[in-house]
C-alpha cells in the first residue's frame, strides 16, 4: 500500500507519527553539543628533544638527522618538516588524511626506540605527542584589582586556579604574570676570600641542614613510635645564622652574605588596560566541547567574583563566546529565510491554507533533522546548521509540487480523499527523482581528501537528512492534510479579502507581464534557433572569461571576523625586558587614538606554546574591538591601521594579525618555502624574496624564517692553565652561574607553599661583562683565580635555527595580506619569481594555505565531475532515455557560469565554501529542467507537435518554476547577505549557489526548450537513418 494512501485513510496514525518525530527532535536539539566546526583530527605529530649546551648544527647532525630518517620510515607519513635550534630538535610530521594517529604516533615511538642508543648521552628523550586544536587555550582570563601582585598571585593559585582545574572538560590552568618572593643569599667574595670557602662548600652546608628525615621506629611499651629528625628551616633568622665549618673554624652564614626575603626577577608581565594583573589560559580536554566547559567555566568565575568581592576577574577571550554568536546568527539567518519562502508561497497560492499545509514542511522537516543528527552523533556547529540554513527553502519545494497537483485535480471536481491519492501518486516519481538528483551531488564528497571532506560531510548529511524528510512529509502529511483542510477558492473569493487584495493584484499584474515577455520571447527562440544558439554561447563565454581574467579571486577559506585582533612586538635578541615594556608603552598609547578599541590585554616576556624558557625581547597585545554589529569597520581594516600606526616606532618589528577560532588553515596565506644546502645562501636568497614579495601591491609584514643570531658571550677555558691551578670545565661553570644567574640551594616553606633559597654574587660585582674577568674561582688547593687567568672572554653570535623540509634545509618567507586574495597575490609574487636568477640546486615552492587551497580544489574538481555524472544517470533512470538528460543538463554550465557572475558582483572569492556551492548547484538547477522537459513529453503523447508542446508547456510551468526558485533563493538570502558573526564563512556558498540558481532559471526557461528541439532534430536523423537502413536491408 502506498505512503500517501495509507496517511490518507489514517490521519491520526500520521499526525501521531509527526509529533512522535517532532518530540525526538526537539529532545535531540537540546541534547545536541554545539561547536564552531565540526571534529577535526589533524594528520600531524611531533618529535622534541633537548639537548642542552648543542648549537644548532650539532643539532641537526646529531638529533635531527638521525631522527628524521628513522621516522620517515613510518608509513603514510607525508611530510616532514624539523626546525633545530639552541637546544632543542623538533620534528613535524605530516600524515596522509584517514591515518590512525594513535597507531602512528605508536609507530613512530617503536621506530624511535631502535636508535635511542645512537643519540648522545646526555640528550633528553625524544618524546612524541600528536598535535592537535586542543592544544591550544580555549579561554584565557585576566585577574587583577591588587596592587601587591604577590598577594595577588597567592590569591590565583589557592583560590581560584584549583576552582577551574576542578571543572569537568578542563585539562589545565597555566598561570602568567604576577610576582614570587624568594630568600635571596647575597654572596661577599671578599668574605669569602677571607674565610678561604667556596660557594659549592656554602651551597652544600645550606642544602645538607635544610631536611627533615625519617629514621625508623622504636618501640615504647606496647606501641612503636616513627623517629624523624627535623631540620628543615623555619625562619630567615635561622637561614642567617646557619654554622658553617671552615678550616679556621665554625663561621655563620651572616659572616659571609646576606640573607634577605625579595622579589625574584620578573621575566614576564601582564597588564589590562594598563593595569598589572595575572593571566590564565584555560586548555579543554580533548574530548570536552567547547561551550559546555566555557559554560561550566563562566559559572566558576561568577562564584569567585561573588567570592572574592575585591578580586576584577576578566574574560579576555573565550572561544565559546563567538562559537554562541556564530551559531545564534546562522539559526536566525535561517529563520529569515523560512519566512520570506512561506511569504512567497503565501503571495503565490494566495491561500493561507494552501500556505499553511506546504509550510509545514519546513519546521517538521528541520526537527526529524535534528533527531537524525543526534542519533548519527553530529554537532550543532557552523557547517552542519548552515546546511540546514541553506536547504530552508528547498525543503517546500517536494510540497509545492505535490499541493499543486492536488489542486489542480480539486479543481477539476475531484473529492478531497481522490484528489490528495491522485495528485501526489501522479507526482510521486518526480519528487523522488529531483530529491535524489540534489541528495545525489553529496556522495562524490566521499572521494575529497583533507579538511574539506571533514568539514563538510556534515553539511551533505545535514541536507541529505532535511531533503529526504522533506520528501517523506510531501508524499504523507501534505495529501494527509490536504484531504481535510485544502479548499479550493474562486477569484472572486479571494478578492473579496481586501487586505490581501492589493497584494495579489500587484503581483498577478507582475506575473502576467512576465508571462507575455516569456511567450513572446520563447516563441522568436523557436524561430531564430541559430541566433538564440549565439547569444547563449555569447552570455556563457562573456561570464567564463570573469575567472580567466582574474575579476575573481581565490582563497582557501574566508576568515572571519571575530572582534579582536592580536600585536606582536619582537625587538633584537638580548633585549632587556624593561626596553620592551618601553615599546609597548608606546603601542598601547597609538591605540587609544583608535574608537574601536575596548579592551587591551598585554603581555611581556614568556615564551611560546612549544618552546622552553622567556624572551624579554617580546610582547603580545590583544586588542578587543567588540562585535561587528557595534562598529562600523572590520577588523582587517582596524588592524591595517594599526600596521600604519605602529610602524613609525624605531628599534621594533611588529605583526598585527586578526584572531581566529577557525582553525582550518596551515600557515601564512603566502607562505615560499626556498630549499638548499649552503645556509649563506639560502640566507641571501630569502632576503631577495622578501624584496620581491613586498613589491607586490596587499602584502602585509613580509618576514623570513631565517633569524638573526643571538648575542652572547663565550668564554673559553684555556685547558691548560686550568689544570695547573686543579680546576676543570665543571668547577668553572657552576661558580660562573652562581655569579650571573645565581643557583637554588633548597626550598623554604612558608605559608603553606615553598619558596627558592637563591644563592648569587653581588650584583655590584657580577652586573657588567667586565666584572665577570673578575670574578675569583677557588682552586681545591684554596688558592683563589680570577676568571681571566683562566679563560678568554670574546662576544659573537650563537648560531640561528636551522629549518629542513623533507630531510633538505629550507627558509620560509611569509606573508600577510590585506585587500588582495590569496590567487591574485600568489600569481603576481610568482611572475617575479620566475624572473629572479635562482642559482642551481636551489628551488622554491609555494606552501601553506596557497597549497592547501590547490589541493582541494582539485579534490573538489573531480567531486564537481562526479556530481555531474551521478544527476545524467538519475536522470537517464527517471526518463528512460540516453538523450533527454543532455537537453537538462544544459542548465549545469549556465549555473556554474551564474555562480561565478554572483561571486564577482558581490566581490566575493571562489574558496572552499563557493566551491561546494557549485557542487550543490548540479544537483538543484536541474529540478526545474526536469519539470518543463517532463510537460513537454507529456503533451507530445497527448497529441500536440513539437513547437506546440513547447509553447504550452512553458507558460504553464512558469510559476511553478518561479515558486520554487524564489522560496529557495530567499531562503538563502539572509545567509548571502554575510550580516553577523561567522557569517563570512558561508555566505560566499549561498552567494554562488543563489547567482547560478537565479542565471540558470532565467536561461533555463528559453535555453532548454531550445536544446530539446536541437536534440530531437538529431533523434529524429538517427531514427531516420536506421528507418532507411531497416528498409534498405529488407529490400535486399
Amino acid at each position: 500500500m502506498k505512503l500517501s494512501k495509507v496517511s490518507i485513510q489514517r490521519p491520526v496514525t500520521t499526525v501521531m507519527v509527526v509529533f512522535i518525530v517532532i518530540l525526538l527532535g526537539i529532545v535531540s536539539m537540546g541534547k545536541l553539543p554545539v561547536d564552531l566546526l565540526p571534529s577535526i583530527e589533524y594528520p600531524y605529530a611531533l618529535v622534541m628533544t633537548s639537548y642542552n649546551g648543542a648549537g644548532p648544527q650539532e643539532i641537526e647532525s646529531l638529533i635531527t638527522k638521525p631522527l628524521e630518517s628513522v621516522v620517515g620510515t613510518v608509513s603514510n607519513v607525508k611530510n616532514i618538516t624539523s626546525t633545530s635550534s639552541n637546544g632543542s630538535s623538533m620534528i613535524f610530521v605530516e600524515f596522509n588524511d584517514g591515518t590512525d594517529m594513535d597507531v602512528a604516533t605508536l609507530n613512530m615511538r617503536e621506530k624511535i626506540d631502535l636508535i635511542k642508543g645512537m643519540l648522545p648521552e646526555d640528550a633528553d628523550d625524544p618524546m612524541v605527542m600528536e598535535v592537535s586544536p586542543d592544544m591550544m587555550a580555549t579561554m584565557q582570563i585576566g585577574i587583577s584589582g591588587s596592587d601587591d601582585l604577590v598577594k595577588l598571585k597567592q590569591i590565583v593559585e589557592d583560590e581560584i586556579t584549583s576552582k577551574i582545574e576542578r571543572v569537568e572538560g578542563v585539562a589545565s590552568v597555566n598561570i602568567s604574570g604576577g610576582k614570587e618572593k624568594e630568600i635571596r643569599i647575597t654572596l661577599l667574595p671578599d668574605k669569602l676570600k677571607g674565610y678561604n670557602i667556596t660557594p659549592s662548600t656554602v651551597a652544600q652546608s645550606i642544602a645538607a641542614e635544610n631536611l627533615n628525615l625519617p629514621v625508623g621506629e622504636v618501640k615504647q611499651g606496647t606501641s612503636s613510635l616513627t623517629v624523624r629528625a627535623l631540620g628543615e628551616f623555619s625562619s630567615i633568622e635561622e637561614i642567617r645564622n646557619l654554622p658553617i665549618t671552615t678550616a679556621g673554624g665554625v663561621i655563620y652564614l651572616r659572616d659571609i652574605a646576606e640573607v634577605e626575603e625579595v622579589f625574584k626577577e620578573m621575566t614576564s608581565y601582564a597588564y589590562i588596560n594598563g593595569k598589572p594583573s595575572i593571566s590564565l589560559s584555560v586548555q579543554k580536554q580533548s574530548t570536552a566541547n567547547t561551550v559546555q566547559v566555557s559554560k561550566a567555566v563562566n559559572k566558576a568565575l561568577d562564584r569567585l567574583r561573588a567570592e572574592l568581592k575585591d578580586i576584577e576577574i576578566t574574560m579576555i577571550y573565550d572561544t565559546a563566546e563567538f562559537i554562541n554568536l556564530s551559531i545564534n546568527n546562522v539559526a536566525s539567518t535561517a529563520i529569515s529565510g523560512g519566512i520570506l519562502a512561506v511569504f512567497i508561497l503565501f503571495i503565490f497560492l494566495r491561500n493561507i491554507r494552501s500556505t499553511f499545509i506546504v509550510g509545514t514542511a519546513i519546521p517538521v522537516s528541520i526537527v526529524a533533522t535534528f533527531a537524525l543528527m543526534y542519533f548519527s552523533g553530529l554537532t550543532l556547529n557552523m557547517v552542519s546548521l548552515g546546511g540546514l540554513a541553506l536547504g530552508i527553502g528547498m525543503l517546500v519545494d517536494n510540497a509545492i509540487v505535490v499541493l499543486e497537483n492536488i489542486y489542480r485535480h480539486r479543481e477539476n471536481g475531484e473529492g478531497r480523499k481522490d484528489a490528495a491519492d491522485k495528485g501526489t501518486t501522479e507526482v510521486g516519481m518526480a519528487v523522488l527523482a529531483s530529491t535524489l538528483t540534489t541528495i545525489a551531488v553529496f556522495l562524490p564528497i566521499v572521494f575529497v581528501e583533507g579538511i574539506t571532506a571533514k568539514l563538510f560531510k556534515e553539511m551533505a548529511l545535514t541536507i541529505t537528512y532535511s531533503l529526504t524528510a522533506s520528501l517523506v512529509v510531501a508524499v504523507t502529511l501534505v495529501p494527509m492534510m490536504a484531504s481535510k483542510i485544502l479548499k479550493v477558492e474562486k477569484v472572486d473569493e479571494i478578492k473579496r479579502r481586501k487586505i490581501t487584495t492589493k497584494i495579489f493584484d500587484a503581483w498577478s499584474a507582475v506575473l502576467d507581464n512576465i508571462d507575455k515577455v516569456y511567450r513572446r520571447v520563447l516563441n522568436w527562440t523557436l524561430h531564430h534557433r541559430l541566433k538564440a544558439s549565439l547569444i547563449t554561447i555569447g552570455v556563457f563565454i562573456a561570464t567564463l572569461s570573469i575567472p580567466v581574467l582574474g575579476l575573481v579571486g581565490m582563497e582557501f577559506f574566508p576568515a572571519s571576523d571575530e572582534g579582536s585582533f592580536t600585536i606582536d612586538v619582537t625587538l633584537p635578541k638580548g633585549t632587556v625586558i624593561e626596553e620592551t615594556f618601553e615599546v609597548v608603552q608606546q603601542v598601547e598609547a597609538k591605540l587609544e587614538s583608535i574608537k574601536e578599541v575596548q579592551e587591551v590585554f598585554v603581555t611581556i616576556g614568556g615564551g611560546g606554546m612549544l618552546s622552553s624558557g622567556t624572551s624579554s625581547n617580546s610582547a603580545s597585545l590583544t586588542v578587543d574591538i567588540g562585535s561587528v554589529k557595534e562598529r562600523e569597520r572590520s577588523v582587517d581594516e582596524v588592524a591595517d591601521e594599526v600596521r600604519v600606526l605602529v610602524s613609525d616606532i624605531p628599534g621594533a618589528e611588529f605583526s598585527v594579525s586578526k584572531s581566529s577560532s577557525m582553525t582550518v588553515t596551515g600557515g601564512s596565506p603566502i607562505s615560499i618555502e626556498i630549499a638548499g644546502d649552503d645556509l649563506e645562501k639560502l640566507k641571501q636568497i630569502a632576503n631577495d624574496v622578501v624584496d620581491i614579495v613586498e613589491s607586490v601591491e596587499g602584502t602585509r609584514e613580509v618576514t623570513s624564517s631565517f633569524e638573526d643570531g643571538i648575542p652572547e658571550a663565550q668564554i673559553t677555558i684555556n685547558r691548560q692553565k686550568a689544570s695547573m691551578y686543579g680546576l676543570n670545565m665543571a668547577t668553572i661553570s657552576n661558580t660562573l652561574k652562581t655569579a650571573v644567574q645565581g643557583s637554588v640551594a633548597t626550598r623554604f616553606k612558608v605559608d603553606g607553599t615553598e619558596i627558592d633559597v637563591r644563592m648569587v654574587y653581588d650584583t655590584s660585582r657580577s652586573e657588567y661583562l667586565k666584572d665577570i674577568k673578575n670574578i675569583a674561582v677557588t682552586s681545591p688547593m684554596g688558592v683563589n683565580v680570577p676568571l681571566s687567568e683562566v679563560a678568554d672572554i670574546s662576544i659573537s653570535e650563537s648560531p640561528t635555527s636551522i629549518y629542513r623540509e623533507n630531510q633538505k634545509r629550507v627558509v620560509t618567507v611569509s606573508s600577510a595580506l590585506f585587500g588582495v586574495d590569496m590567487s591574485t597575490a600568489q600569481t603576481a609574487i610568482d611572475q617575479r619569481l620566475k624572473e629572479y636568477p635562482m642559482p642551481d640546486g636551489y628551488t622554491y615552492k609555494f606552501s601553506g594555505e596557497v597549497e592547501q587551497m590547490m589541493e582541494s580544489f582539485s579534490s573538489l574538481g573531480l567531486a564537481l565531475l562526479l556530481a555531474i555524472l551521478l544527476v545524467y544517470m538519475v536522470l537517464a533512470a527517471q526518463f528512460e532515455s540516453f538523450l533527454h538528460p543532455f537537453t537538462i543538463m544544459f542548465s549545469v554550465p549556465l549555473a556554474l557560469t551564474g555562480a561565478i557572475l554572483g561571486l564577482f558582483v558581490t566581490g566575493r572569492t571562489l574558496s572552499m565554501p563557493s566551491f561546494i556551492g557549485l557542487i550543490m548547484l548540479v544537483g538543484i538547477v536541474v529540478n526545474n529542467a526536469i519539470v518543463l522537459i517532463d510537460y513537454i513529453i507529456q503533451l507530445r503523447k497527448r497529441g500536440y507537435d513539437r513547437t506546440e508542446a513547447i509553447l504550452e508547456a512553458g507558460p504553464t510551468r512558469l510559476r511553478p518554476i518561479l515558486m520554487t526558485t524564489l522560496t529557495t533563493v530567499l531562503g538563502m538570502l539572509p545567509m548571502a547577505l554575510g550580516i553577523g558573526e561567522g557569517a563570512e564563512t558561508m555566505a560566499p556558498l549561498a552567494t554562488a549557489v543563489i547567482g547560478g540558481l537565479s542565471l540558470s532559471t532565467i536561461l533555463t526557461l528559453v535555453v532548454i526548450p531550445l536544446n530539446y528541439t536541437l536534440f530531437d532534430d538529431i533523434s529524429r536523423k538517427l531514427r531516420g537513418k536506421r528507418k532507411k537502413k531497416k528498409s534498405q536491408e529488407m529490400a535486399v
